[in-house]
């Protein structure tokens, strides 16, 4: 399996015009050890709706020149913009970001989305939720297959696709290759075991999101670095790998501020650490 750092591994001003330009953040994932990094699609940052496509192919080449895979591209933009959205206008804007996410990834030469497939709240029933993210992915689907790439649906803190029987569910229903899951391993843990999702969703397994996650906490702020939370590295690995999982283990985690070079070495040996612990030669 391979090791690769989210956007959000660096610092923040990484998201806007500052001396944390694309090239540094190629430079510092290459020297730490990493062999790609997920790029996030922003309004304003690296990459964004209006990144033309000569600058995506000039980043494609650019992490190429410093020997980097670029496995997938992100965005925080769905929890703005959802797909199940009581407002049907929001609905049809989280549509286009989605096509332009898709875009932007195949510019890029990258395979894989992420997405997150909706939220549940006060206003948006559960019922109404799963009808109006399954009618999106559906649409969005075929879209994706045309530009040979692939929508990864992730589990995250949404209120949405609880379990792993639901989420396997999900996806299936709708029934189309370019429509799989992206597992976040510690978005998992407060409520589940993440090698039971692993087990179930098995080869739906599109990519894996990795961070760490402390129960006595319990709550948003239990999140935390590799290896300093109560994640079962050794049984989650051993999961990954009977289901046939071999693609790319991405850190999402933020940076120390003040020492954010170090901080990416640090994510690269946890990387490497949980990576022997499941058996599984670096």
């Amino acid at each position: 399996m391979k090791k690769g750092a989210n956007l959000y591994c660096f610092p923040s001003e990484c998201c806007f015009p500052s001396e944390w330009s694309v090239e540094r953040v190629f430079q510092t994932a290459k020297e730490a050890g990493f062999d790609g990094v997920e790029l996030d699609l922003t309004e304003n940052g690296i990459v964004t709706l209006d990144t033309s496509d000569k600058e995506l192919a000039r980043i494609a080449e650019l992490a190429a020149s410093f020997q980097l895979e670029l496995p997938s591209v992100s965005t925080a933009l769905f929890w703005r913009y959802r797909f199940t959205d009581p407002d049907m206008a929001v609905r049809r804007r989280a549509l286009d970001i989605c096509k332009r996410l898709i875009e932007v990834a195949s510019a890029l030469r990258v395979d894989t989305v992420l997405v997150v497939p909706g939220v549940v709240d006060e206003h948006t029933p559960y019922d109404a939720a799963y009808e109006r993210a399954q009618s999106a992915l559906a649409e969005l689907s075929d879209y994706a297959a045309a530009h040979s790439v692939v929508i990864a649906v992730e589990n995250v803190w949404n209120r949405f696709l609880l379990s792993p029987l639901e989420m396997k569910r999900f996806v299936e229903e709708i029934h189309h290759p370019a429509l799989q899951v992206y597992f976040d391993v510690g978005n998992v843990l407060a409520f589940g075991f993440p090698e039971q999702w692993i087990r179930i969703l098995g080869g739906l397994i599109r990519r894996v999101h990795v961070k760490d996650f402390r129960q006595d906490v319990g709550n948003v702020h239990g999140f935390t670095s590799l290896l300093h939370g109560d994640v079962d590295w050794t049984v989650v690995m051993k999961a990954l790998r009977d289901v046939g999982y071999d693609s790319y283990l991405t850190a999402e985690i933020p940076p120390n501020p003040r020492f954010p070079s170090e901080s990416l070495a640090e994510m690269s040996r946890a990387l490497d650490v949980i990576r022997r612990g499941g058996g599984i030669p670096c």
